[in-house]
């Protein structure tokens, strides 16, 4: 005769009730059995020793909950599913020889170039023309282009606004397909959901094929909440394209902005580095292989240029270490503007070195920040350059969302990645190095005009800071890790 419910529920008590005099001792072999699992786990996989020590403490001091939290958060597996997907072959060289490679003029950063080369197993490209473009002139410039497209347009960006830009925008996408031009559109999961409704569905209404990076609303599901793809790109008909720092926001173009930009028309065969990276992408987010081939001019100006892939899977440190080499390889001046600031001490350490040898050290972030907490963490971070001689410029509204530096007024690097955890170690970011005296004259001239509307903050700033915002500015800098 089978056994009712009633019988298997007075079971499974009685077998709680015999049980209940060791739960302490299960609860304590389970949680002592996460800790040293975790604690192995971080030991071996985690470079920085900050890192190490935060979730080692994590893990042993909130039992089980720390283990979950280092599951969810602490565990990198993008890396592991890049290769898996990828097979290393959009990564391959396709025959680079490095006896071709051009040289930058200068004789000290012929060093740097040669080793973001090896940093990145990509060419310096020669035969680049890089025009650089103010936020509204560089959307009109990708309307015009998305409209004038024949054979194909990549795009990918971390938000795509549901808004006055991103409207138009959209529409010209699904022009552009309606007339046979092959659209891909790569938006980040996260970044998608800035507006809302997405624009994601508008574009699907259009027929663009369109991805979101990383996307999940089910939280068990979403394990990358840091793992973001903030690139901003797009080649159009594999022959040129655009990069840079700006999103597609309203704000961006509307009178008066709210928001400033620099990004960049990008020409010669550099592009080939874009499309790479946007086809890697692409790729890891839909499973579909695109054609790489660049198909422009060999040879479109005189800027020697490449690009800097950067994230937390394979290319995980290359950007940090490219600032740290070019920060090494400066003799006279580094200048530096983006709306985050808030390096580790090795980049910090690295700039500090830079100012003792005599290199004058010229630091742009916005007087007013969107993210009050980053900007608290900054100035905390600045102050200590300041003390040892750097030039800090608060720029004033809109909010300058640029980043840009320049080393020697020769060397230039712009793109998408700023001075801060999230895009030194956590997000997908792309930038581009550039050696060329013209262009880093472009830039250093830009830069000039915005010093010049700048207030200088200097030491005696920092000391009249009344003690109750030092004391903030501190605590948010205990933050450095995550933000």
């Amino acid at each position: 005769m089978p056994l009712d419910a009633t019988y298997w529920t007075a079971e499974i008590d009685a077998l709680l009730i015999m049980l209940e005099p060791y739960w302490p001792y299960v609860a304590a072999v389970i949680s002592i059995g996460l800790a040293v699992t975790v604690t192995v786990h971080v030991a071996q996989n985690k470079r920085d020793a900050r890192a190490v020590a935060a979730w080692t403490g994590l893990v042993w001091l909130v039992p089980v909950l720390g283990a979950v939290l280092y599951y969810m958060l602490g565990v990198n597996r993008i890396r592991r599913r890049a290769r898996q997907l990828t097979g290393g072959l959009i990564d391959s060289n396709d025959g680079w020889r490095i006896a071709a490679e051009p040289e930058p003029d200068l004789e000290h950063l012929k060093v740097l170039s040669r080793l973001v080369g090896r940093l990145t197993h990509l060419p310096l490209t020669d035969g680049n023309h890089i025009t650089l473009l103010d936020a509204p002139i560089a959307y009109q410039a990708m309307m015009d282009a998305i409209d004038s497209a024949t054979e194909s347009i990549y795009l990918a960006t971390y938000i795509f606004g549901n808004d006055a830009a991103g409207k138009p925008l959209a529409d010209a996408l699904s022009a552009a397909v309606a007339r046979g031009v092959k659209v891909r559109v790569l938006v980040d999961g996260a970044g998608a959901l800035y507006s809302l409704p997405s624009i994601v569905w508008r574009l699907r209404r259009g027929k663009v094929p369109v991805e979101r990076f990383l996307y999940s609303l089910a939280p068990w599901r979403m394990p990358y909440l840091n793992l973001r793809n903030h690139r901003k790109f797009m080649v159009v008909d594999r022959r040129y394209g655009f990069t840079g720092g700006m999103n597609i926001r309203a704000g961006y173009i509307q009178q008066p902005p709210k928001i400033t930009d620099l990004h960049a028309r990008i020409e010669g065969p550099v592009v080939g580095q874009l499309l790479r990276t946007f086809a890697a992408d692409w790729y890891f987010t839909s499973g579909e292989l695109l054609d790489t081939c660049y198909c422009g001019p060999a040879w479109l100006g005189a800027v020697q240029s490449r690009g800097i892939s950067a994230g937390p899977d394979a290319d995980f440190d290359k950007r940090r270490m490219t600032l740290l080499a070019a920060i090494g390889s400066a003799e006279s001046r580094i200048r530096i503007v983006t709306p985050y600031f808030v390096p580790d001490l090795t980049l910090l350490a690295t700039l500090q070195l830079a100012l003792l040898k005599g290199v004058q050290v010229e630091i742009v972030i916005p007087r007013k920040n969107n993210l009050r907490l980053v900007h608290w963490a900054s100035l905390h971070a600045l102050r200590w350059l300041v003390s040892e001689g750097a030039e800090l410029y608060l720029s004033p509204p809109p909010f300058d969302h640029s980043k840009v530096m320049t080393v020697d007024r020769h060397w230039v690097m712009l793109g998408s990645g700023n001075w801060d955890a999230r895009s030194l170690r956590l997000n997908f970011e792309f930038d581009l190095e550039c050696y060329g005296e013209a262009l880093a004259g472009q830039i250093d001239e830009m830069l000039d005009e915005r010093i010049a509307l700048s207030q200088r903050f200097d030491q005696v700033g920092f000391e009249q800071l009344a003690p109750w915002r030092r004391v903030r500015n501190a605590l948010a800098h205990m933050l450095e890790p995550y933000l």
